[in-house]
């Protein structure tokens, strides 16, 4: 039977395939925590409270990216270079969402206008991460060799994305509220599309790696293809709303460790 469990325990099974997959997973990890690092150190003045949440946020992703370089070498296996068409977090930048590398490049401070695109952006990318590594925690929460890794990820991921929503809220109330809707709505309907895309790459590769069927093949395609039309119909809704977490200050303390995982 097809399903997102047989899937991904296809993937994990063959040692070409996890590589490729946790290489693609820690490679956009680690790009994410180098943006958040730049982004802490250029937060403007009036907004410098911000800058240690900022830093947790980048943190977690570098922590996220040598957890899936841990699994790898755990199984003696070592990166591989990410296929362009995969690369999720530079074909966003491609597509203008989030702020441009140049400019994290810099030693220009950022602007509060700045600030709130990039807690938009995060926003929208952060549903997808938590909702991703949900999935994984449904099935595979207790696996002897990824169980623990996908807990920890999956509870970060959380965190992320409650910290987002209580950011922009405050924001929100200091009148950006405007400023957010617009740009979460172009960063979601952005995403959607860069998604879809990632995901066909992601699945063109695995089929070629474990050899699947035409057939097979083609059922994934059309099903993500589903889900891209239901996004885009107004899926992505879900992706711009706004409310205050349960889990409040989620980024207000230190980075948990990884070094189990080394």
């Amino acid at each position: 039977m097809l399903s997102a469990k047989s899937l991904f325990q296809e993937i994990l099974d063959n040692d070409e395939s996890f590589r490729l997959f946790c290489s693609i997973a820690a490679s956009g990890e680690s790009q994410g925590g180098w943006e958040n690092a730049r982004i802490a150190a250029l937060v403007p003045q009036s907004e410098r409270a911000l800058a240690a949440k900022i830093t947790r946020h980048g943190a977690d992703e570098d922590k996220h990216g040598r957890i899936f370089n841990a699994l790898m070498k755990k199984r003696g296996l070592e990166p591989v270079e990410v296929p362009p068409a995969t690369d999720y977090t530079m074909l966003l930048e491609q597509s203008g969402i989030g702020l441009a590398h140049e400019k994290l490049k810099g030693d220009q401070p950022l602007t509060v206008q700045d600030i709130v695109i990039y807690l938009a952006h995060s926003r929208v990318t952060e549903q997808r991460a938590s909702e991703e590594m949900e999935l994984l925690r449904t099935y595979f929460a207790d696996h002897p060799d990824i169980g623990r890794a996908v807990r920890m990820i999956s509870n970060d991921e959380d965190n992320h994305l409650a910290y987002c929503h209580e950011e922009l809220l405050r924001f929100a109330a200091a009148g950006h509220g405007r400023v957010i809707q617009r740009t979460l709505r172009e960063c979601a309907r952005a995403e959607i599309r860069v998604y879809r895309d990632v995901s066909l790459a992601v699945m063109a590769d695995m089929g070629r790696i474990l050899g699947w069927p035409k057939a097979k093949s083609a059922v994934l395609a059309a099903g993500i293809h589903a889900v891209y039309l239901y996004e885009r119909l107004g899926g992505w809704r879900r992706m711009v709303s706004l409310k205050m977490p349960e889990r409040r200050d989620a980024l207000g303390g230190p980075a948990t460790a990884s070094a189990e995982f080394a």
